[in-house]
């Protein structure tokens, strides 16, 4: 029953992994045409100590990504310089959208991993009551 409740411990940890992903992947999109503001990154890492089962993730500090801002052109808007030009944001709708759907399935695949176990004990404890 141990190994049931520690897959079910390991698919749990991806699914929150994958959902504060999920959440930056939305923010970041949400925010594409916002000037100066840096795209989200949110790294995994395993988590360790005790009661941590094999493999557990947790999603580590939110990273802001370094690559350069986006200059728009644009001298009617009230950011631009005297040059004419403004900071946008550096996120890219494409990757944004890519990512997003990655985290979307492997959130799918944790939770079948989760209902699958959740099946599985429950079979067992059926065939224990006999």
């Amino acid at each position: 029953m141990g190994d049931f409740l520690s897959s079910m411990a390991l698919s749990s940890s991806g699914l929150r992994a994958q959902a504060q992903r999920l959440r930056h992947t939305s923010e970041n999109i949400a925010n594409t045409d916002t000037p100066g503001y840096r795209r989200k990154t949110v790294p995994f890492e395993t988590v360790a100590g005790a009661g941590a089962g094999e493999g557990e993730v947790r999603t580590g500090r939110v990273k802001l990504d370094q690559t350069e801002l986006r200059r728009i052109y644009d001298p009617a808007h009230p950011l631009s310089d005297e040059t004419g030009h403004y900071d946008g944001s550096n996120v890219d709708l494409v990757v944004e959208i890519a990512d997003a759907r990655e985290a979307q399935r492997s959130y799918e695949a944790n939770l079948k991993m989760f209902d699958q176990a959740r099946q599985m004990s429950s079979g067992l404890l059926d065939l224990l009551r006999r």
